[in-house]
């Protein structure tokens, strides 16, 4: 048995000690976590009003050609027109309105759908059509990391590009 020991103890430290080519490149891969063209709007949305719950909501399906993973986040802005201005705003979103009434704009999702609420202190069944019909909404999917990276601003649509430009790389070699 020591003979043994004694020939396979110089061949186990010849090959272990091996380094040679390593031999062409393979095949790229495909890239992880691209974030490029992982945004929808949704135009003309219009929420329904729950009286049980007095809250108004609707369910917003993923695109088939939008893929999810659930360790994403989805980041929801809503179009707001301001002096001519178009922005989109994220939500949650908090209006203040007369007589010390608030709403405000939230969301859920899945990997699948999106739910969009609109909670408020009073009954919102007298809720102006302004803040329920002809929504727009854009809905952005990046990796979780990148939404709560404190160095990126997310407040608005365009702040959001500029983080994404500033970021590419980091995006572009995120794997799931």
């Amino acid at each position: 048995m020591k003979k043994l020991i004694v020939y396979l103890l110089p061949l186990v430290f010849l090959f272990s000690s091996c380094t040679g080519d390593s031999g062409p490149p393979g095949p790229p891969g495909q890239p992880g976590g691209q974030v490029l063209g992982q945004t929808f709007e949704i135009q003309n949305i219009n929420f329904q009003y729950d009286t049980g719950r007095n809250l108004f909501s609707t369910l917003i399906e993923v695109p088939s050609d939008i893929e999810v993973f659930e360790s994403d986040a989805i980041l929801v802005y809503r179009l707001e027109i301001n002096q001519g201005v178009e922005t989109f705003s994220q939500i949650p979103q908090q209006f203040y309105l007369a007589n010390d009434r608030e709403i405000q704009y939230v969301f859920n999702h899945t990997n699948l759908d999106i739910e969009l609420l609109i909670t408020g202190n009073f009954d919102l069944g007298t809720l102006s059509f302004d803040f329920t019909d002809n929504q727009i909404f854009r809905f952005v999917v990046v990796p979780s990391d990148f939404a709560k990276d404190p160095n990126n601003d997310l407040s608005t649509f365009q702040s959001l590009t500029q983080a994404v430009s500033k970021n590419k790389k980091q995006l572009e070699t995120i794997d799931y």
